[in-house]
Parts: structure tokens; sequence; C-alpha cells
């Protein structure tokens, strides 16, 4: 079943294209990698996707439906969103990875929160240790937790480890994985790193000038060898604003 379908996707800004007539389709439980230049219109995509964005034409259906159908809150139940920067709400972990349900006039148990932080490899006694105490890499391991408390089935990542160490990096890559292996979790994943793409990915979407140019496997795509040359090429330096590492 196919979680998520852009058909035509059309969004302005300041009377500029953004994103330009987008069509793909994302199949339950994928990890779709999105790359491309800077501006090419990554983050606007996954915004469009989760409402922070309203389009200008064009159709985002989840499980069939138009988001559009769903009230805001249901929507971002349903879609989970982790920026480039998070940051820690004032309190403890627990509260932090609570603020959730909280707000939408829920609660989740202490064994809850416990779980939670297991997913995402945060140990269990920084629960009451303050959030803002964390290092980078476990803040956006709670952001993980965060996002994951109110039971997505669609998560939107925007380069979650642009701002980390290699060691940190892979413990949030780490984080993530194991979860789309154990609860078969969808997601979409922007990155700026083609190594990164090659390590993750099932499958790529190559944006430029807000327009899909390509959507093959990650072998396809980004084999060292056999790849595609234009996307391979968004990786030699800081002009095509991809990086290598």
């Amino acid at each position: 079943m196919t979680k998520l379908s852009v058909r035509n996707l059309r969004l302005k800004r300041g009377g500029k294209a953004v994103l330009n007539d987008l069509s793909f389709d994302v199949p339950a439980g994928e990890l779709l990698v999105v790359i491309g230049p800077s501006g090419s219109g990554k983050t606007s995509l996954l915004r469009c996707i989760n409402r922070l964005n309203d389009i200008e034409s064009g159709a985002i259906l989840l499980d069939g439906a138009s988001i559009y159908a769903l009230p805001v809150t249901e929507l971002r139940r349903k879609v989970g969103m982790m920026f480039q920067k998070t940051a820690a709400f004032e309190g403890s972990v627990a509260e932090n990875i609570a603020f959730g349900a909280r707000l939408q006039g829920g609660t989740l148990s202490r064994q809850a929160i416990l779980d939670l932080m297991a997913q995402v490899s945060l140990e269990a006694e920084l629960a009451d240790k303050a959030a803002d105490s964390l290092s980078g890499g476990q803040e956006q391991r709670l952001a993980i937790a965060r996002a994951l408390a109110l039971g997505p089935s669609l998560l939107l990542l925007d380069e979650p480890t642009s701002s980390l160490d290699p060691i940190a990096t892979n413990h949030v890559e780490d984080a993530l994985m194991n979860l789309r292996r154990k609860s078969n979790l969808t997601m979409i994943w922007v990155s700026h790193s083609i190594a990164q793409a090659r390590r993750i990915g099932s499958r790529v979407l190559l944006l430029d000038g807000g327009r899909v140019i390509r959507e093959d496997t990650v072998a396809a795509m980004l084999d060292p060898e056999t790849g595609d040359k234009r996307a391979l090429a968004f990786a030699e330096g800081d002009k095509a604003g991809l990086q290598t590492g």
C-alpha cells in the first residue's frame, strides 16, 4: 500500500516557483532520501507534506486521503517532523518526550516514556535529567522520541544530522534505522550527504529547481562507478550544495 502520494505539487513564494509540478509515491515502510542542490525545494517539500506551507495546486495523499481532509492536529499526529536544529523544552528529558501528548490532552506513562527512550538508544537514567544538559546527538535522539510519542506512521526528517559530529551522526542514523526495521515506519529523509544517502536509503529522489530530476534506487543513482552522473556531480563541491561526507 502506498503511504504517501504527491501529485503535480506546485508552491510559490514571493511570486517565484519553489516547487514545480512534483509527483512521486512513497510506499509504506520505505525510506526515501531526498537530495539536490541548495534551494532545490527539499525543505519546502517536507513543509508542504506537514502543512507548514500551503500549496498553490496539486494533491498530497496520505493513505489515499488528502492531507487537507484532516484537521491539522490529526495530520501532525500521523506525520511527525524533525528539523535540522532541535530545541529541548524546559524541564526533564521525560517531560520533553511527554510534551506532545500533554499538549493534545493525553498522558504518557513512565513506562511508555522509558520505552520510547529505549527505541532511540537514550539511557533510562537520563529520564529525569534536564533536557538542556544533553549532548547534540542525545538531543537529536530526544527529538525523535518526542516525535514518536504521538505514534506517527510517516516521519519527515530535514537533515537531522547536519550539525552533528560523525560519532553523533552514527548514533542518530542507527536509532532511526533500528526504528524502521522494528516498526516498518515510513520515512522521508532530506540529506546533503551522498555518503549518508548510500548508507540509509532504499530509494532516492533528486530535486533541482523545484522539479523531480530523477527517482531511482540508491544503487542506480549513487553508485560511484555506475550511478547518475548529475546526482554524483552534486557531490563534488559546495557550489552544488551537497557534501561527500
